[in-house]
């Protein structure tokens, strides 16, 4: 076991060494903040590192470009989702305001619910938020998406069963 993981820390290292230029630049292009570039490109190696296995040295670039796409769009996503956060607290009366800690708090739980939602297939994702954000009728969901209510009551439950399933984890 300690001998598997010394070779896969050798192998990340021998990776970080070949690749670590070119990645650092793939993703300075698409972020254009050089801090924010190191962190991610950090957080590729980590990743890469946590998943315990190691790409075919052929398949190394593709493998680490992929995990660097899918944390530049997280990254994004995180953003989005603070700055939604940030405008409903700036439209808030001051008496409303939190804590730095409870921001926090907030942040992480409004970036996990982000993260469930865009796992969810988009019928079912857009039956949920129509359904508790707009308060829509099935009859009316199952209208705007050309489905039956029938289906419409499927993807609400599967929705709110990924949903606690989540809230178990």
């Amino acid at each position: 076991m300690i001998g598997s993981q010394q070779a896969l820390h050798q192998g990340v290292t021998s990776l970080y060494v070949s690749h670590q230029r070119w990645l650092s630049g793939f993703i300075q292009r698409r972020m254009g903040c050089p801090s924010t570039s190191a962190d991610l490109v950090q957080d590729t190696y980590l990743r890469l590192l946590n998943s315990g296995r190691l790409p075919d040295t052929d398949s190394a670039r593709a493998y680490l470009t992929h995990i660097a796409k899918g944390l530049i769009i997280d990254w994004y996503r995180r953003r989005r989702v603070e700055q939604a956060y940030l405008d409903y607290l700036q439209a808030q009366p001051e008496l409303m305001a939190s804590s730095p800690e409870q921001h926090q708090q907030t942040m992480e739980a409004l970036v996990a619910v982000d993260a469930l939602l865009g796992h969810l297939p988009v019928k079912v994702r857009q039956a949920l938020l129509m359904r508790q954000l707009e308060g829509m009728s099935y009859k009316d969901i199952a209208k705007a998406l050309s489905v039956s209510v029938s289906s419409v009551e499927k993807y609400v439950a599967k929705a709110l069963a990924a949903c606690v399933l989540a809230a178990q984890e």
